[in-house]
């Protein structure tokens, strides 16, 4: 879970729900492909994330989250919090 990326792949298909490959990398990018495949790909070896190809041309990749992933909710909510509230303070000082 300490990937650059991870966690903001997870808080987006919690908010947004399933998303494509092409979803995933308009919000990331900053991402190289190469990085958000690799990310992709650990969450999905984690058992954090579902990924489901459709056979048709081009080439549809859905990603969604599995029940395992969805607890991790209330985690990536705090985490979001408390970036805001110290954004919040690195904009005072």
């Amino acid at each position: 879970m300490g990937e650059k990326y991870k966690c903001i792949i997870l808080y987006y298909l919690l908010n947004e729900g399933t998303l494509r490959f092409s979803e995933l990398s308009h919000r990331l990018p900053q991402a190289t492909a190469k990085t958000l495949t690799q990310q992709l790909r650990d969450l999905e070896n984690d058992g954090m994330i579902h990924r489901e190809v459709y056979p048709v041309v081009p080439p549809k990749t859905e990603y969604s989250l599995t029940v395992q992933g969805r607890s991790l909710a209330p985690i990536v909510e705090a985490m979001c919090a408390w970036g805001e509230q110290n954004m919040k303070n690195l904009i005072i000082s």
